[in-house]
């Protein structure tokens, strides 16, 4: 680090680990199974008559036809650059920087504490019990926090969230704190989601995306569901033009009916593969299925994951090695792709296996 960069950068900055990626940590791969990403790449037009102009802050046809699409009303949603901004902007909104906290619930989506800890913000931890599900005593019983997030169905784990569980947790913060529940993949979970319990709830906030089911991850197209006043809030701190103009358009077509149709059937198609991929996971010697599959994605345990991960990335297979998260050793996250995809991991991990005689 160059002596300015040292003498000016942010105390808090200097320890931090930006998030880690696959496309940070390796150079390319034949196969991307590891961001959760849609195996689809739908098609969209754009209309660039527009371009030369600043894009609306908040385009009413998306505004409009995701309020529709969640069960909700235009005042209870902000749109943004993909959910991680959504985060951003509530800590930045809801947190003063040195003095507050948010609580997360290991093992989890890193972007909570990596938003807290580039605002100066604390990061409280109550970890999920054994099982994955929520340790509702433990989140209760924690000191003063400003926001609460979780993950429903979470990432890495692939766990639902137990309504009662979480109607506890809301309604014990309902004085002192936001509860912020990511819905990042709840098209796969949908009898699940807590849109329609706003009204229920003034202290409840919903982050969406467009990048998991609606296979827009390239697009950067979040959302922020709360009351009101919370929406009013974040519109404070929000950037002037979040949303570039071809990201509104297209955003728009992917929730339209042909859109939200052809999503529909997209997701039916991931989640009989993802059925597939299970199952022939679990039936492999020494492969152990880890948490649930609520969402896009299988979660395993394999002792010799360390070697079976290196393997499959010489072979450009790129999954997840998520053996850094609490109570995760040894656990790697596959993506469910399309149906070459999937058999190609299969096929891979059954030849490391035979190769290797590594099966425990």
């Amino acid at each position: 680090m160059s002596d300015i960069v040292s003498t000016l950068i942010n105390d808090n900055l200097v320890a931090l680990q930006p998030y880690e990626s696959a496309r940070r940590l390796f150079a390319g791969g034949q196969d991307w199974l590891n961001a959760n990403e849609s195996p689809y790449a739908n098609e969209y037009s754009v209309d660039s008559s527009r371009f030369n102009r600043y894009p609306s802050c908040q385009p009413a046809e998306v505004v409009n036809a995701y309020a529709q699409y969640a069960g909700v009303s235009n005042n209870e949603l902000i749109v943004t650059r993909g959910a991680d901004e959504g985060i951003e902007l509530l800590i930045r909104t809801f947190c003063t920087p040195g003095q507050d906290n948010i609580l997360i619930c290991p093992p989890t989506y890193g972007m909570y504490a990596i938003s807290a800890q580039t605002c100066n913000v604390g990061v409280k931890h109550a970890p999920l019990n054994a099982d994955f599900s929520l340790d509702v005593a433990s989140i209760c019983a924690t000191g003063e926090v400003n926001l609460v997030f979780i993950c429903a169905p979470n990432n890495p784990t692939g766990t639902t969230v137990d309504a009662d569980d979480l109607d506890r947790i809301v309604r014990h913060f309902s004085d002192t704190a936001l509860v912020v529940v990511d819905e990042a993949y709840i098209e796969f979970d949908k009898q699940n989601s807590w849109a329609d319990k706003l009204a229920d709830y003034p202290n409840l906030v919903i982050l969406r995306t467009l990048s998991k089911a609606f296979a827009l991850a390239g697009l950067r197209c979040g959302f922020t569901l709360a009351n009101a006043p919370v929406i009013a809030a974040l519109m404070k701190v929000i950037a002037p033009y979040p949303l570039a103009e071809p990201v509104a358009q297209i955003a728009a077509q992917a929730l339209n009916a042909e859109g939200k149709a052809k999503i529909e059937l997209q997701v039916d198609f991931i989640n009989r593969q993802k059925q597939w991929l299970k199952n022939t996971i679990a039936a492999l010697p020494g492969f152990d299925i880890t948490g649930d599959t609520r969402a896009n994605f299988v979660l395993f345990r394999y002792a010799q994951s360390p070697a079976l991960m290196a393997y499959l990335v010489e072979h450009g297979m790129l999954i997840r090695d998520q053996s850094k998260q609490l109570n995760l050793q040894h656990c790697l996250r596959v993506t469910v792709g399309n149906e070459a995809q999937n058999q190609r991991l299969i096929a891979l991990i059954k030849a490391f296996v035979q190769t290797t005689g590594a099966s425990a």
